[in-house]
């Protein structure tokens, strides 16, 4: 089975909660004698998992990034396909709320957007597998744990799974600076699909098409954009908090 790494302890920390059977061995930095540490190897120990101290060497040597003193070596993550999304949906008893990134090639958009959409209660977020980053260790370690809860589909046509979730009864609404329509404009109760485009780029015009509903963020300042992940956040909340007042 194919192998991948893991770092950051609220990453690691998801992966020992949510799937223990994934994990293969963990490596510690040396001189660490905090709480944390020993609550991870008392679990690990539990659960039979192989670990050990290491220099920080090891630790730089095994990934790229601020590990925060801790690696694991797990097993490759589940892949969600779309019949699994469209399974997910089908069982769901509450209209869904679904992130649609088109084209965020940036990792660490990718797991920030992920953070927010398990703060958010997404059911899925949704990627096309080309021109788009991966669940790579960068993502999961800013994703702070969410990658491990939130399901992250890759399809490999995105504009004929919006069609799709579009024949199931989802409102695809996307940002673009151009939109006549202000986020505060949008209606995000019922099944949702927030469609966000690409750093700088934004959506592509296919994309853009199979939208029924176009809006802005509202901005005040100089600045005339927001990166992905912010805005993100910024609608994702704005989400939910027209879905908490009809509940």
């Amino acid at each position: 089975m194919s192998e991948e790494f893991v770092f950051g302890w609220h990453a690691v920390d998801a992966v020992l909660k949510k799937e223990p059977d994934r994990l293969q061995q963990v490596w510690i930095q040396q001189g660490r004698q905090d709480r944390r540490v020993r609550q991870v190897t008392e679990s690990l120990d539990r659960l039979g998992v192989r670990w050990q101290e290491v220099h920080r060497k090891e630790l730089d040597r095994r990934v790229s990034g601020a590990h925060q003193g801790v690696v694991a070596q797990v097993s490759e993550s589940r892949e969600w396909t779309e019949d699994d999304l469209y399974a997910l949906l089908a069982a769901r008893s509450e209209p869904p709320l679904l992130l649609i990134l088109d084209g965020v090639t940036d990792p660490h958009n990718l797991g920030a957007c992920m953070r927010t959409a398990d703060a958010a209660g997404v059911a899925a977020v949704i990627v096309p597998k080309d021109k788009s980053a991966t669940l790579n260790p960068t993502a999961r370690k800013v994703a702070c744990g969410a990658a491990e809860t939130v399901p992250f589909v890759r399809v490999t046509n995105l504009a004929r799974c919006l069609r799709t979730l579009q024949e199931q009864g989802v409102w695809l609404i996307g940002t673009a600076g151009e939109a006549d329509a202000t986020l505060y404009q949008a209606d995000f109760n019922g099944p949702v699909g927030l469609v966000m485009g690409a750093e700088g780029k934004g959506m592509r015009r296919l994309t853009r098409d199979h939208c029924d509903h176009l809006i802005k963020i509202p901005m005040q300042g100089l600045v005339d954009s927001l990166n992905v992940s912010v805005a993100t956040g910024v609608c994702l909340y704005e989400a939910v908090r027209q879905r908490a007042l009809v509940q």
